[in-house]
């Protein structure tokens, strides 16, 4: 994982949409109030502080992951964790990202 992955630097629609193309679940690691400003449609929020003990669940998707926030930094967070957990997942930066890669 490259240091732009990890911090969400990159905004590579790319790879956003190619995981996509492979079934990705979206997961939102904001708080409910920034969730409910905006979201993905069809993305699972689940906050940061709970992805330690939601990495079963989160495996149990059995689909990749794309994880997304605010800006990219909280996702870079949870991704560490989502990957040590044997998960294919990359960090969509911020929920916007992802979102203008769907409406495509």
């Amino acid at each position: 994982m490259g240091f732009f992955n990890l911090f969400g630097g990159n905004g590579n629609s790319d790879q956003i949409q190619e995981y996509l193309d492979k079934g990705a679940i979206v997961v939102d690691v904001r708080t409910k109030a920034e969730w409910d400003e905006g979201h993905v449609d069809g993305s699972t929020r689940i906050e940061l502080g709970l992805i330690p003990v939601k990495l079963d669940e989160i495996a149990n998707f059995k689909k990749p992951v794309i994880v997304v926030c605010r800006s990219g930094g909280r996702a870079g967070q949870a991704l560490q964790h989502i990957t040590r957990h044997g998960i294919d997942a990359i960090n969509g930066g911020a929920w916007q990202n992802v979102a203008a890669v769907v409406s495509k």
